[in-house]
């Protein structure tokens, strides 16, 4: 899974950093000629020096082939831009945005950013979380990461389906929040039933999602690891 950082301050160093300890596919794009250098030396490895919100930037560091781009630079309108660019232009799956100013949340969102973020290890969590399964999608992660909001679809081969939520096994870590029913949202209760095609809306830790995919989807065979199978 290859993903692109813009913005090679501290946080975009500190992210950089994580991601390469965590042995993703990495890249950076700093303007600073003298902060590349610098990144480049404590790395060992190329930084690209230019602006984030050049077309021919974007594509030198490989922005056709990236599913993820962070843009964390000091400047909320840079990285509105540099995420609408990946969006409109490459179809990036997933576009993090670093905001500053907490005012401004609300119109990233209308925008089309998928993540507004002001936390390293937030961000570096919500990469990691990014491989979107066609059966579960991570919608978004709280408390630094350690808690976990997942949205699991229901066919109806899957075990869910047709159950009353009371009797449902659930890891203890894992809470039921919502049942999405079409356009409806449902405030389950130990007698609801769980349809085919709802879309069950759950908040759990690393170590339940993990076991809980790994039970409904993955099966016996595989292990699923935040992402990744093995």
């Amino acid at each position: 899974m290859k993903t692109i950082i813009v913005g090679g301050g501290k946080v975009g160093y500190n992210l950089f950093k994580t991601l390469k300890e965590r042995n993703y596919e990495v890249t950076l794009i700093e303007r600073d000629k003298e902060t590349c250098l610098k990144i480049a030396e404590d790395f060992n490895t190329d930084i690209i020096c230019g602006d984030g919100t050049n077309l021919e930037v974007l594509k030198d560091a490989g922005i056709e082939e990236a599913e993820i781009i962070a843009a964390v630079t000091g400047a909320d309108e840079e990285n509105l831009v540099i995420c609408q660019i990946a969006k409109l232009s490459f179809d990036t799956k997933k576009t993090i945005a670093r905001v500053n100013n907490p005012k401004n949340t609300i119109m990233f969102k209308k925008l089309g950013i998928d993540n507004t973020v002001c936390s390293t290890e937030v961000i570096a969590n919500l990469i990691e979380y990014a491989f979107d399964q066609e059966d579960y999608r991570i919608i978004n992660t709280l408390e630094r990461g350690s808690m976990v909001i997942t949205e699991l679809l229901i066919k109806e081969d899957n075990r869910w389906s047709n159950k009353l939520v009371k009797d449902l096994i659930l890891p203890k870590e894992c809470v039921l929040v919502s049942i999405l029913r079409g356009e409806n949202v449902i405030y389950p209760r130990g007698d609801t039933r769980i349809l085919s095609n709802d879309k069950v809306v759950i908040i759990s830790n690393k170590t339940a999602l993990s076991n809980l995919v790994t039970e409904l989807f993955v099966g016996g065979s595989k292990k699923w690891t935040l992402g990744r199978t093995k």
